[in-house]
């Protein structure tokens, strides 16, 4: 029996232990250090907050992008936003209907989709270049630019830390929470190259779609305590608002330092990321709620991209019958 896999599905668990556990470090440290600067509580959450969220896709992201691991950096954004859109708020629709505001519907999922739609258009030759990865960090400086000035940043995710002045140990908790970030990252991106060889998949099918999952677990636990406690419309805000981060500012830095040249196979999941931003619109706009069907759709569309980019691997291994 060959046990690569299996040693391999344990080295990915222990990385997304890692980025996990290092991403909620992260944001509870940082937030103290912060806190002891004098940053107003809104400024934490609407940066550290959220950057410390996002800390596993940008992490991953370069370590794969400067690692000679293009599908994985761009998989992992691509199949990242699939996983918050399809599992996480189709999934947490299916529980409790998620009402939608004229914000999310008029403008920032309609942003989305044209960022989705963009990088599609720059990916259209199979290659990220560096000019392309500079105008995408430049449309997402100057939409964060026009936030700030209308007063619109959100800061509520902040109400989620106890915000405290540092003391020696918080200090000592953001280092060790970047090194837990930055080796899970390395392991992850090992690990799911080793698996991708081992069932006969492609780099971008394994990062779509496992590497993907394991960046997003900050995103599942702050939707799941958010609409626990009755602040499903805030989630639904916070996971647009970290897609649209994903795709113009961890891809785009990504791309200007290092140009990504894709597998042409990853075409059908940019095209499918940008379909379910344009479902999500017609979603959100009638009856200016997400329902429970609604919610199972969206699963279902996610559970679509993941059994057409693995099944084939899996159902070809021969040590699945052996």
């Amino acid at each position: 029996m060959n046990l690569e896999p299996v040693t391999d599905g344990l080295l990915i668990l222990v990385a997304i232990g890692l980025l996990w556990k290092g991403a909620g470090w992260v944001v509870h440290s940082a937030c103290c250090v912060a806190s002891r600067f004098k940053l107003p509580e809104a400024v934490i959450g609407a940066t550290i907050v959220a950057l410390g969220t996002s800390a596993p896709e940008i992490v991953v992201t370069l370590v794969a992008a400067l690692g000679g691991k293009p599908d994985i950096a761009v998989g992992n954004v691509v199949g990242s936003n699939i996983f918050n859109l399809g599992f996480i708020l189709g999934g947490c629709a299916t529980i409790w209907a998620i009402p939608t505001t004229r914000q999310l519907v008029l403008r920032d999922v309609p942003v989305l989709l044209l960022a989705a739609l963009l990088l599609l258009l720059f990916l259209s030759d199979g290659t990220l270049g560096r000019w392309e990865g500079l105008s995408m960090m430049a449309i997402l400086g100057g939409y964060v630019l026009y936030l700030v000035n209308r007063g619109e940043l959100e800061g509520d995710e902040a109400e989620e830390i106890p915000i405290q002045p540092a003391r020696t140990r918080d200090y000592f908790m953001l280092l060790l929470g970047l090194v837990s970030i930055i080796s899970g990252a390395h392991l992850l991106v090992r690990g799911a190259s080793a698996i991708a060889a081992s069932f006969g998949l492609s780099e971008w099918a394994i990062g779509v779609t496992v590497v993907a999952a394991g960046t997003s677990l900050p995103e599942l636990a702050t939707a799941v305590v958010a609409v626990r406690r009755g602040r499903s419309s805030l989630m639904a805000g916070t996971l647009v608002g970290s897609d649209l981060f994903n795709v113009l500012g961890v891809l785009g830095l990504a791309a200007f330092l290092q140009p990504l040249t894709i597998h042409p196979s990853a075409r059908a999941s940019l095209v499918m990321m940008a379909a379910m931003m344009a479902v999500l619109l017609l979603f959100m706009r009638s009856g200016w709620r997400i329902t429970r069907i609604e919610g199972a759709c969206l699963i279902l569309m996610a559970c679509l991209r993941w059994s057409h980019d693995l099944a084939p691997g899996l159902w070809s291994y021969p040590g699945l019958w052996s």
